[in-house]
Parts: C-alpha cells; sequence; structure tokens
C-alpha cells in the first residue's frame, strides 16, 4: 500500500469513526478516532488479530481498574496500582497491543470518578466504534497481482539468464563463471517472498500457498545453480561432452516458464546419463575427476527441473 493510500485510509477511519461517536452522543469522542488511527494495519488478517486481542485486553483492563476503584477510590496511586497489575498479565497472555488504547479509555473512568454502567458502556462503544471502522476500512486492500507476476518474469529471466551463462562457459570455455547472477537472484527471491507472504495475509477466506511455494521452489533451485556453478569452474570436459552439456543447459532455459511441465527435460538427461555410462571407464585421475563432475553437473540439472516437475504437478489445476 503507498503511503497516499495509507494517509487517506487512516484519516478517514479517524474522522468517521469520531463522526459516529459524536453522533451516538457518547463522551469523549476523539478516542474513537485514536483507536481507529491504531487500528488501521497493514493486512486483514494482522487487523482481526489486533482487534480481537484489544476486545481481550479491555475486558482485563475493565475488570482490573473497576475492582481497583471501587475498593482504593479514583486517585493516581490506584491508576498506577492498575498499571502495575494489568501491564504485566496484558504481557503474559500476548495481549500487549491494548495497553495504550485501553489504558486511554481507563483514564476516562478516572476522570469520570465512576465505573458505573452507563460509563462502562460508553468507553465500550467507543472501542466497538474505533475498532470496528478500522476493520471496515481495512477491507480494501489494494491488489498485488501485477507486482507478484512482474516478480514471476523477474525470477524466471535472471534464471534463464543463469543457465545460458553455463551453456556459455561450456561452449567458449574462456573467463571465470562467477556467481553474480546467483547472487542477483538471491536478492529478487527475497524481495518476492517478502511481497507474497505480506499478500497472503490479505485473504482471509480464500487462501492459496501457490505464489510462496512457487518461489520457494524457485530458491531450492537456485541453491543447485550456485552448487553447478562451482563445479563447472572444475569443468575439463571433452569438446563433444561440452557441446551435450551446453544443450542441455540451452533446452532447459528455453523451457524454463512458470507453466512448462519440463517433464521431457527428464528424458533428455537420463539419455545422456546413460550415454555416457557405456562409454569406456576412465583411465587416470583427471579422467576419473571429470567424469565425477559431469555426473554431478547431470544430477544436480535433474533434482532442479524435477523441483519444478513436482510443483507443475502439484498445482496443475490451479
Amino acid at each position: 500500500m503507498s503511503i497516499i493510500e495509507r494517509t487517506i485510509k487512516i484519516s478517514a477511519a479517524t474522522l468517521l469513526a469520531i463522526f459516529l461517536a459524536n453522533s451516538f452522543g457518547l463522551s469523549y469522542a476523539s478516542s474513537a478516532g485514536i483507536i481507529a488511527i491504531l487500528s488501521v494495519l497493514e493486512t486483514r488478517k494482522t487487523s482481526l488479530k489486533v482487534a480481537k486481542r484489544r476486545f481481550l485486553s479491555l475486558i482485563l483492563a475493565f475488570i482490573i481498574s473497576c475492582f481497583i476503584f471501587y475498593f482504593l477510590g479514583f486517585s493516581l496511586i490506584s491508576l498506577g496500582l492498575y498499571l502495575m497489575i494489568y501491564i504485566p498479565l496484558a504481557y503474559f497472555w500476548g495481549l500487549e497491543s491494548g495497553i495504550a488504547p485501553i489504558t486511554v479509555l481507563v483514564t476516562h473512568l478516572l476522570a469520570e470518578e465512576s465505573i458505573a454502567l452507563p460509563v462502562l458502556v460508553n468507553e465500550l462503544s467507543i472501542f466497538i466504534i474505533g475498532a470496528g471502522v478500522a476493520l471496515i476500512f481495512n477491507l480494501y486492500m489494494p491488489s498485488r497481482d501485477e507486482e507478484i507476476q512482474a516478480f514471476h518474469m523477474r525470477v524466471e529471466q535472471q534464471m534463464k539468464a543463469i543457465l545460458l551463462r553455463f551453456e556459455e562457459f561450456l561452449l567458449k570455455g574462456n573467463g571465470q563463471n562467477d556467481a553474480t547472477l546467483i547472487k542477483e537472484l538471491d536478492g529478487i527471491l527475497e524481495e518476492a517472498l517478502e511481497l507474497v507472504y505480506h499478500d497472503r495475509h490479505n485473504h482471509l477466506f480464500h487462501q492459496t500457498n501457490y505464489q510462496v511455494h512457487y518461489f520457494e521452489m524457485r530458491q531450492q533451485q537456485n541453491r543447485l545453480l550456485r552448487q553447478m556453478a562451482t563445479n563447472i569452474n572444475n569443468c575439463k570436459l571433452e569438446s563433444r561432452e561440452n557441446a551435450l552439456l551446453a544443450h542441455l543447459f540451452h533446452e532447459t532455459a528455453r523451457q524454463f516458464s512458470e507453466r512448462n511441465p519440463a517433464v521431457t527435460l527428464i528424458d533428455d538427461i537420463n539419455l545422456m546419463l546413460e550415454t555416457f555410462r557405456q562409454r569406456e571407464l576412465p583411465k587416470t585421475r583427471e579422467e576419473f575427476e571429470t567424469r565425477a563432475i559431469l555426473f554431478q553437473l547431470l544430477q544436480d540439472l535433474e533434482r532442479l527441473i524435477q523441483l519444478k516437475v513436482d510443483f507443475y504437478h502439484t498445482y496443475k489445476q490451479d
């Protein structure tokens, strides 16, 4: 949510809460606006949770304050004793979000020097109006779908660039296959996951884990790419092997889209593995190490693609 949208939402909720409290003839009507300000939060789910906790905090505070004011009278000492009891209990039960706004309501009891039912109803009404208006305004949350889809494109383009960099390195063999693109992808994926975690908390009833699982799957793939980048730097394959492996990376990049099941790539990798298994056994240490790196790369590439295949089968009905 942009700062302009948030400013408009908070301002409108505050003014409406005060207007309604005044319309009902409540005392301390401006306190309804304060509660509304504190209750307009980042997500719908957070707003509901906080409203529930503050209501429970209100009940706890009124029980403690009424008991103390009834027996000890209305004084600063009584208020201090109320705080000494209420604050630790609020933290103990996870109701600390209500300490500030609810204590404001308790000070109204002190100012009125009364715990009569009409006074308590007045304070309860202020809370209900302030929190209720905030919840209504929080039903509006701007869609983040376009931002999420933009991250999909950025992630896929970056992963394609990494795979094509692997292909280029195998074919040309010049330069160092550094992990700059992989580090950049780490940052993109962290931003994307922060966004989808936040967006998921705005869906109260119809909720899907698709976006979260998608970017988490890409994170797992990126860890494999980092491992593969290290192995490729140590690759000293024959030109024919280089070409075959480079072709696999090229095909993987070409089919690297969200909705592509990529099943045929698994078959290609298995075929290449079988081809190399049928070749002569390595005769030197260098040949053995090269063959080991080759098999490791193929197995990592297979795992990378299998992650996508598993994800596709999980969500192919979506």
